[in-house]
């Protein structure tokens, strides 16, 4: 592979947000009287967007108290969107080395856009990103290939330039799906498993460094 453009999932790929989702579930938890979750608990929550992790939590609940738990749980993400959320090690320098060697970055997160946005921008490195889209950007989130193939296409590169890096089954499905290359990042939030279709493997953001560095 000849990599030109390089797609990154966000939460267990660049980022460690865990503490701070688990604190904005609780927060919603708690206004409906329900026991709070453990950080292990709400891990196997997300993945696929804050609608799905609020219904996840508050099991079997109506359309109606869903709405009101989702918008507790935004309101309280926004507020503190990065208290205690934190760049993987090396996440950073690999964003700068893959700018300085002219690489095309975007961020494709099922994080709402705006979360998505607001998190990169106070963790400081929004700036090395062509494209961020988020869960509601697009009509379809991963692992759908759609929002992949909508920013290929905006970058102006063909899928043989593009690899899909993340940390869930739902990043390499929709890599897969939409005929690119996949990395998958062992130190995220998705189980070892969720990997196993990923074309390469990274146990560190040195590793991916190394991965583009052969591809060329």
């Amino acid at each position: 592979m000849n990599i030109a453009a390089v797609l990154f999932d966000l939460d267990g790929t660049l980022v460690d947000s865990l503490d701070d989702l688990t604190d904005a579930v609780n927060h919603m938890l708690a206004a409906f009287g329900r026991q709070r979750l453990a950080s292990a608990q709400v891990r196997k929550l997300v993945g696929k967007g804050a609608r799905n992790l609020v219904q996840r939590a508050l099991a079997g609940d109506s359309p109606d108290e869903i709405n009101q738990g989702l918008a507790l749980f935004t309101e309280f993400n926004a507020l503190h969107i990065a208290d205690k959320s934190r760049l993987y090690p090396g996440a950073g320098e690999l964003l700068q080395e893959l700018a300085e060697a002219g690489m095309r970055m975007a961020v494709i997160s099922n994080k709402q856009e705006a979360l998505s946005r607001l998190i990169l921008k106070q963790l400081g490195i929004d700036h090395f990103f062509g494209m961020i889209a988020g869960g509601d950007t697009f009509p379809e989130m991963k692992p759908s290939p759609l929002p992949l193939l909508k920013v290929i296409n905006a970058f102006n590169c063909s899928r043989a330039e593009a690899v899909m890096v993340g940390d869930s089954i739902n990043d390499i499905q929709a890599g897969n799906r939409a005929g690119i290359a996949t990395i998958g990042c062992r130190w995220g939030y998705g189980e070892g498993a969720e990997l196993n279709e990923a074309g390469f493997l990274a146990d560190s953001c040195s590793d991916i460094i190394s991965l583009l560095r052969s591809s060329g």
